[in-house]
């Protein structure tokens, strides 16, 4: 990639590098930003890949789109967010065979070992190295503005607590997170922290974000940046385990090396499964990529009939696998820009119609036989079925899982293809959801030493109205 190589779904406006674009957030024109070129490996390329470790894989695969960080400076950004004391483990994402199920080898990819115990680490850890680095060589300052259904937002503040030149302020959504995702978050006192409690649902929060990311003049004058995964930063970050996870596989099995594996990602936000999407794109040999949602089912139901229809917040409903209680996702958008072949007058049309009647429906051949060859394969979950999963895994495979991965695992079941292993990306530990897991097993999941107690310590938070004037007059009196 050369420099001013990033684009915006919604016009043909350069946006700028790879740093430009890390700050910026949403682009200037409500889209969100691009590569114009996607680094597509070979065979003998990928080889050299698989024997590298975890941070120098996150080096070779991020150097594909960090267009103005030196390759010496950018490795050692990898080192420093990717190590054995961050992670407890020196694979970063180590791989875990569960077993055999219908002539298919079936792996869990832990991406939990972090310090908020949740795969958003991952990409979070990387972010706040690159945020660090790109804000002291602007002598700048940043304001982070995001939402959360729980786990973003503790992972955004555990990454950038101790950054002298970054704010966050982290709105989430009343009644709508477990109590250990709420204790994680609302526990830190932190001068530069703000937790900020709506009324409503994560899209509820989401929408704010975006109001006050379209208002360009506010938005310059507080520097205001993002690390939801509009954030171009968190989803290259999280391509990488895509492939360590792969080569993993290749290993475990003894399987020939191209040979095709399968993933199953829980998703709600549309973030993670499409950086394996983007992964494919560059050459990995992904068979399917297995969409699980649970109740809210938005994104199944557009890969099972093509049409996209939000939910509003009644309709939205309160999960016990709550980190995927989302009607709108933000990430869709980057997946329809490649649909329709970077026709973005198209992605313009269509969600404007979004806005208007608050679905449209994808029907022309063309754009559906793409959608096809994409891979990705979808299906949804229940309360019942995750208890049900979350039982069945910890008395066939003596593991306990959280309920977001019950629900990857759930789909996944219904999507094994003979000798295609299964790769199951974890989403957290299963204390951060305590109550389902007891409610499924009888028993607590074990705790992390460091988060004994955390639900007994002081919160501190501020509620807030769902209103964009009253967030903005927020951030004025406690931006830096």
């Amino acid at each position: 990639m050369s420099a001013n190589s990033y684009l915006s779904t919604r016009s043909a406006e350069c946006l700028g590098s790879f740093s430009d674009i890390l700050l910026q957030g949403l682009a200037p024109d409500g889209g969100l930003a691009i590569p114009s070129t996607f680094r597509v490996f070979d065979k003998n390329e990928l080889l050299k890949l698989s024997k590298m470790s975890y941070s120098e894989l996150a080096s070779r695969i991020l150097s594909c789109y960090v267009d103005d960080i030196e390759t010496k400076t950018l490795r050692s950004l990898c080192d420093s967010a990717y190590t054995t004391e961050t992670f407890g483990n020196e694979e970063i994402t180590p791989l875990v065979h569960l077993g055999e199920e219908e002539n298919t080898d079936i792996f869990l990819l832990e991406l939990s070992n972090g310090p908020t115990l949740a795969f958003k680490d991952i990409a979070m850890q990387m972010l706040g190295q690159f945020f660090e680095h790109v804000l002291e060589k602007k002598r700048s300052t940043l304001n982070i503005l995001g939402a959360t259904s729980g786990d973003t937002g503790s992972a955004a503040e555990y990454a950038m607590r101790n950054k002298s030149n970054i704010s966050v302020f982290m709105l989430s959504p009343e009644g709508r997170m477990s109590s250990f995702q709420k204790a994680q978050m609302y526990s830190l006192m932190d001068e530069r922290i703000h937790n900020l409690v709506v009324p409503g649902s994560f899209d509820t929060c989401q929408d704010l974000v975006k109001g006050i990311s379209s208002d360009l003049k506010f938005k310059t004058k507080y520097k205001i940046g993002s690390v939801n995964s509009i954030n171009w930063g968190r989803i290259s970050s999280q391509i990488v385990y895509y492939f360590y996870g792969y080569f993993r596989a290749i290993e475990q099995t003894g399987i020939r090396f191209m040979s095709p594996v399968s993933f199953s990602v829980p998703s709600g936000n549309f973030g993670n499964i499409l950086s394996g999407y983007i992964a494919k794109k560059m050459g990995l040999p992904i068979e399917n990529l297995v969409l699980a949602t649970n109740e809210n089912d938005v994104l199944d139901e557009f890969f099972k009939t093509g049409s996209y229809r939000v939910r509003n917040l009644n309709e939205t409903f309160k999960t016990s696998s709550p980190s995927m209680d989302i009607s709108k996702a933000s990430n869709f958008e980057r997946f329809i820009y490649d649909v329709v072949k970077n026709d973005h007058d198209r992605v313009n049309l269509l969600w404007k119609k979004l806005s208007i009647d608050g679905s449209f429906v994808i029907k022309d051949e063309e754009s559906l036989r793409f959608i096809k060859k994409s891979g990705i394969v979808s299906g949804s979950s229940s309360h019942q079925n995750r208890l049900a999963t979350i039982k069945n895994i910890k008395e066939k495979y003596g593991r306990t899982i959280d309920p977001h991965t019950a629900d990857g695992i759930f789909v996944a079941r219904k999507n094994l293809k003979p000798q295609i292993p299964m790769i199951c990306l974890e989403t957290a530990l299963p204390i951060k959801f305590s109550e389902t897991v007891f409610e499924s097993i009888g028993k607590i999941p074990h705790t992390p030493e460091k988060f004994f107690d955390i639900e007994k310590k002081p919160q501190k938070i501020k509620k807030i109205d769902a209103n964009v004037e009253v967030l903005k007059n927020y951030i004025k009196e406690k931006s830096i």
